[in-house]
């Protein structure tokens, strides 16, 4: 059964758990069970696609119950006057708050690049982020067990675009391989101290990205929602972990 975190007559949204596809997946995934599939039997009823999340990135997922709200909707997404709001662990020490304006390509594999000065293929691509919380990196600490917590407010919507301006920051998230981060976090990454085999556990081994608040106007009546998703739990035993550690 989905975790739904709101539910109308024109939009339902749900708290996606990592790992999970929206919509069928090509070559692999072309057979796997999609959360739009979930939706649709737990509601009796199909439901719209208003937008999606990358499978390893958990949070608000939003769905339209009407073709009326999910046009609507859909043109509020596409106008960026939804305003959307993620939580990442990225790699390193950052502090206060700032903006990247970095015009993207999409590239093979279902990724993207930074596009080079006056680069046609460029697609205009804005994220403000404000860092939240520090962990390690003090006095004495190697820098590559430093982790900052930021708050993530993409401008525009491109494929990977949290990603890849995290990376363009030069704080690419604690995990993620296709743009700089490692592919897994162990405990030792967290905590130096460690030694086997205590060291050599698994403790995270998808993208830290959590879309956690989905602000925006209801399609029917143009009241103001807000859907807040909590940290799940495997993100919340990391920030502890980090808590923890010098």
């Amino acid at each position: 059964m989905p975790d739904f975190l709101y539910h109308d007559d024109a939009l339902v949204a749900l708290a996606k758990p990592a790992g999970r596809i929206v919509v069928p997946g090509r070559g692999a995934a072309a057979g796997e069970r999609t959360l739009r599939e979930d939706v649709a039997q737990a509601l009796g009823r199909d439901v719209f696609v208003v937008h999606r999340l990358d499978r390893g990135t958990s949070g608000v997922l939003l769905f339209a119950v009407t073709a009326e709200a999910h046009r609507t909707m859909s043109m509020a997404f596409e106008r960026h006057q939804i305003d959307k709001r993620y939580w990442g662990l990225c790699r390193g020490t950052l502090v206060g708050a700032g903006e990247v304006d970095r015009a993207l390509v999409p590239i093979r594999g279902g990724k993207v690049r930074p596009a080079r000065p006056g680069e046609a293929a460029g697609k205009p691509s804005v994220t403000a982020w404000r860092a939240l919380e520090r962990f390690g990196g003090g006095k004495g600490a190697a820098e590559s067990h430093a982790f900052t917590s930021v708050e993530l407010r993409p401008r525009s919507g491109r494929l990977h675009q949290v990603r890849a301006h995290l990376a363009v920051l030069g704080h690419p998230l604690a995990v993620d391989p296709d743009y700089g981060g490692a592919e897994r976090l162990c405990a030792v990454d967290l905590d130096p101290r460690l030694e086997p085999p205590a060291a050599e556990e698994l403790v995270l081994a998808r993208v830290p990205l959590h879309a956690e608040r989905l602000r925006f106007r209801h399609p029917t009546d143009g009241k103001q929602v807000e859907i807040v998703a909590p940290l799940p739990l495997d993100l919340e035993r990391v920030v502890a972990l980090l808590r923890r550690s010098p």
